[in-house]
Parts: structure tokens; sequence; C-alpha cells
């Protein structure tokens, strides 16, 4: 079932301002969503909150997108998944065939590995997933 995304955990978010993971949040944030950054060595990025893993974000995302390599990218999905997450989103270069195929096996999971989230999302912040 579709729903409105709202809040958007951003695994591997980056203070380098020519890092994807820094480019995405800046491009998220400005569109409206709320953006829980992830990554386990900073504790804010430009006066944004940074989590040191997606467990500690008290509210409740609607979706994970992840811009880290498919190796670590695999280890957080399959926590996520156990914890009940269903919604993932792959930037190019953090999917693999591993990943893709642990989720199929549950119709249930949605998740795409064929596109960057910022085409996908418009300035009214208005993401169905």
């Amino acid at each position: 079932m579709e729903k409105i995304i709202k809040n958007i955990a951003l695994i591997g978010a980056s203070a380098n301002k020519s890092k994807y993971g820094n480019i995405i949040l800046k491009d998220l944030t400005a569109k409206g969503y709320n953006i829980f950054p992830v990554h386990p060595a900073l504790d804010n990025i430009d006066g944004i909150k940074v989590y040191k893993t997606p467990e500690e974000i008290k509210e409740e995302a609607d979706l994970f997108v992840f811009v880290v390599s498919p190796s670590v990218g695999l280890g957080i999905t399959k926590r996520l998944y156990e914890q009940g997450h269903r919604k993932f989103w792959y930037q190019p270069g953090a999917q693999s065939n591993e990943i893709s195929e642990f989720l199929k096996k549950d119709p249930t999971a949605k998740f795409s590995t064929i596109s960057c989230i910022m085409v996908n999302t418009s300035e009214s912040g208005d993401l169905l997933f």
C-alpha cells in the first residue's frame, strides 16, 4: 500500500558538501521532508542533529534512504527489516543483488534500486511510495 512519505532516514549522511549524503540531505530538507541523518561519526550537519544509528531515531521513519556501500547497507537493511521496516531506497552505488534478493523474499517489502531519490521527489514534498 502506497503512502505519502514525509519522514526519511538518510543512512550515510555527510558533512562534506560535495558528497551525495550531504546533497540529498539539503535537497530533501528544502523540499519539506523531515530528514533524520544517520552517520556513526557525526553529531550534527549544519545544525541538524545526526543519529549514530537508525535505531536512535525516536520518530517513525517512513522510508530509509541509503547512500552507503552495499556491504554496509545490507547489514543495516537486515537489522531494520527485523525491526519491522519495509520501505527502502538505495541510491545508485548503494544497491546490490544481495540486497535485492533479500528484500524480494517478502512481498510486503518495497524498495527502489534504480533511481535517485532527488529525481523522484517534488518541490511540494510529496512522495508516494
